[in-house]
């Protein structure tokens, strides 16, 4: 019910699409009324793809019929009388439209439901998207009233033109009547002279004054033929307009919004509002060139004088050439396959004809092929050069029928387990890699409307893809894609992309691609942008301004080395990205990282800091590890304070042991810089103390320590711990040790002295393990 008291208040743009989720299918009416039961409701919990939830989906479409009836009978009154009949009638339609097929009806308010809760989190959202909404709200507007006016330009052809059929049938009829006079004229020879002039002289009137209408009807029937001829000329120029508007402002948008979603950035939206433009359109060129069929037919059936058939040849290639190009450009990828796709790998994509269900293509569902064809081929193709056959690997399972749902009216190719089998790569240039070579999914149909009258081959090429045969290859494919993805421009030759970017432009793609894997608003501060500028220009400016007009070549975002490493500068943000989005998200986004800080700046904010003040920043000298510097005094130099950084950790420390854990383990910090205490940052995430023994055994516990500061810790119920020393200081370059034996202070007394009776229990134990023949030992261990 929540959801929907928030749908009913969209304005504008987004109400309009709210609105076009809804239809004969399912009316609105239906989800007013049952709001708070269809929200209630496990419509996710069933797998749509699975035969055997079909009794799970039945049961649903029962108990909302069963709803819609109650609900039905509670309406009572004069007021609620026509509600009653309706909501009866729409519960009867439910049953028969999806009993058939309960699993269309799951489908169908899944989709209304995902759609809604989308439109509603896009209108809460509080960022710079209100401006550029009125302006996608004003645009939508113009769309509408324009196909208004078209409507009404339709209508009016289509009355002119049954006026000129009506005209037109009348003077065929006085043209045979002209023609029965005539005859009779010549049939008076046989009749007496007076009788004869008597008829002659009436005939002869009434001839003429025929004649002389059939002229003058003649003559209007060509004005007519004209004048609609000019009214169709003025809707087709309208109808290109309004296409030209949809297919290369509001659908190359959308088709760049995916694209850039590929690099994390928002989601392209729905197709429904551009389906249902589509439709229009495609319903209104249908209707306009029906018409002209219908003058070529009555030009055919009375010709006249003048230069029609020339006109109404024009206007129907005009009309053809529109359609068809509706129809070769709403053939578009709604699911795009992987841009870095391996080798001997699942993978899926899906295909839509927005304008298949209007023009009834799912009457004879066609099929469709997928090819993989390389950067070459790709440019030939929209070369319109022949490359019929060509391709540059193998694809299985690369055909698929389209499918029509009635529930939501689309017509769609679901390919759902693709693999690439091979690739036949071209030769490289220059430096380039492999992992830079592009290459593009072809999806292609064959099919006919109005029964085998107009028949098209449809084509649509996917965005660029990057072919790797081993995961260690991800890092730069991924980004080879998020360069293209960013930089790509609309029209291009396949796949050309700037070799040079200005700075401010990658770090927007950064930033977006960055807040993505978070999952947060958090992205990429100035100062974050300046640390990556640093990195990637190797200079040591502070001042974002110096960067703001620099340029950065593909060369070195991901082709050389950072100086003095054997890593560019791609591979290591991707190693943070990675790393972060694995193990370390919530603490970012708890603003608990600051990550983007150098060791030199990491020591000069920690020195004003009181003696365990701590911060988290990422490695400079390996992929994907993140340190933890801090200040304290030098336990070699009393008085002297010094900034100490532990060997970075990477995802393999982190999982063994969590960074809230490790941060827990090491008492010598104290507070997050710049002067929050630890526990209130990271307590939350700790893990909590380990049980007692259960069935006489004792859980060991791994603890990280350093040893230059190494306190005593408060221990858990249960036992003494057993330690593994993680990581030492890289101050001093200490290696990692693992103990396995009891800390030194269960072996001190209380005085921080020997032990000399528990230390000579242990030497004899270790003395009598040794004595041990090997298969003895193994087997009192596995006890």
């Amino acid at each position: 019910m929540a959801m929907w008291i928030q749908a009913q208040q969209l304005q504008g743009e987004a109400l309009h699409q709210m609105q076009a989720l809804y239809g004969q299918h399912f009316p609105i009416e239906v989800r007013h009324y049952l709001a708070q039961w269809i929200e209630c409701q496990l419509w996710d919990s069933v797998e749509l793809d699975n035969p055997a939830e079909e009794a799970k989906a039945k049961r649903l479409l029962e108990n909302l019929v069963g709803e819609l009836q109650k609900k039905a009978q509670l309406q009572g009154g004069e007021d609620g009388f026509l509600l009653k009949i309706k909501l009866g009638h729409y519960a009867n339609q439910i049953k028969s439209t999806y009993d058939r097929c309960p699993l269309e009806l799951v489908r169908c308010i899944k989709h209304i439901l995902h759609s809604e809760q989308r439109l509603v989190q896009e209108a809460t959202d509080v960022s710079v998207k209100g401006s550029r909404m009125e302006i996608c709200c004003w645009r939508h507007q113009q769309i509408n009233q324009s196909f208004e006016e078209l409507r009404l330009a339709t209508q009016e052809t289509e009355n002119e033109l049954r006026k000129l059929q009506h005209s037109q049938e009348y003077f065929i009829i006085q043209y045979q009547e002209n023609l029965r006079i005539q005859a009779q004229l010549s049939s008076l020879s046989s009749l007496p002279q007076a009788e004869r002039t008597q008829r002659e002289t009436t005939l002869q009137s009434k001839r003429t004054t025929v004649d002389a209408w059939l002229t003058r009807e003649a003559s209007t029937l060509q004005k007519y033929r004209l004048d609609l001829s000019e009214q169709h000329q003025k809707t087709l120029s309208l109808l290109r307009k309004q296409q030209t508007l949809i297919l290369e402002e509001e659908l190359i948008q959308w088709k760049r919004r995916q694209q850039l979603a590929g690099n994390g950035g928002p989601h392209e939206g729905g197709l429904d509002v551009l389906q249902s433009w589509c439709e229009k359109l495609a319903d209104l060129i249908w209707q306009n060139r029906q018409q002209i069929r219908r003058c070529e037919h009555l030009t055919k059936q009375l010709p006249l004088p003048g230069p029609m058939e020339e006109l109404l040849s024009k206007l129907n290639a005009d009309i053809t050439d529109i359609i068809s190009a509706l129809v070769t450009s709403t053939f578009i990828i709604e699911k795009q396959p992987p841009q870095v796709l391996k080798t001997q790998t699942k993978f899926a994509a899906t295909v839509r004809l927005l304008v298949g269900g209007k023009l009834n293509v799912h009457m004879n569902p066609p099929q469709v092929k997928a090819v993989i064809v390389s950067e070459q081929q790709a440019k030939a193709l929209l070369k319109n050069e022949s490359t019929h056959s060509e391709s540059s690997g193998e694809i299985l399972n690369n055909n698929c029928v389209m499918e029509y749902q009635q529930a939501t009216g689309t017509l769609s190719a679901h390919f759902r387990s693709m693999s690439l089998k091979r690739i036949k790569r071209s030769d490289r240039r220059g430096a380039e890699s492999v992992t830079e070579e592009k290459f593009t999914v072809l999806f292609e149909s064959q099919f006919s409307v109005g029964g085998n009258e107009l028949v098209f081959h449809v084509k649509t090429l996917s965005l660029p893809v990057v072919v790797i045969v081993h995961g260690s290859q991800d890092n730069n494919a991924t980004a080879t894609v998020l360069w293209d993805n960013a930089f790509a421009e609309l029209g291009r030759v396949p796949f050309i992309v700037p070799d040079k970017v200005l700075w401010p432009q990658l770090c927007d793609t950064l930033d977006t691609k960055y807040k993505a894997e978070m999952h947060s608003g958090r992205g990429l501060s100035e100062d974050n942008m300046v640390f990556l500028a640093q990195k990637a220009f190797t200079n040591s400016s502070n001042n974002p301004e110096d960067s703001r007009n620099m340029t950065i070549s593909w060369a070195q975002f991901n082709r050389e080395s950072l100086p003095g490493r054997n890593f560019t500068f791609w591979q290591w943000f991707d190693g943070v990205v990675e790393l972060m989005k694995k193990h370390l998200k919530p603490h970012w986004n708890d603003g608990a990282i600051l990550g983007f800080v150098n060791k030199q700046q990491a020591q000069d904010m920690l020195l004003s800091k009181p003696n365990g003040t701590f911060l988290l920043r990422f490695s400079d000298s390996e992929i994907g590890g993140i340190t933890i510097a801090w200040v304290a005094e030098n336990p070699n130099k009393p008085g002297e304070r010094l900034v100490w950084n532990l060997l970075p950790y990477t995802t393999k420390d982190f999982s063994i042991r969590s960074l809230a854990d490790r941060i827990s383990d090491l008492n010598h910090l104290l507070f997050l810089y710049p002067d929050r205490p630890k526990d209130e940052v990271f307590a939350k995430y700790y893990t909590p103390p380990l049980s007692k023994a259960v069935d006489g055994y004792v859980k060991p516990q791994i603890k990280q320590v350093v040893p230059e500061f190494t306190t005593p810790n408060p221990e858990p119920s249960g036992g003494a711990p057993t330690f593994m020393d993680q990581t030492a200081s890289p101050s001093v370059s200490l290696p990692n040790n693992f103990g396995v034996f009891p800390s030194i202070d269960t072996i001190l007394d209380p005085d921080g002295d020997f032990d000399l009776d528990d230390t000579m229990d242990v030497a004899r134990h270790v003395e009598e393990l040794l004595r041990r023949p090997m298969a003895n030992q193994w087997s009192s261990q596995q006890s």
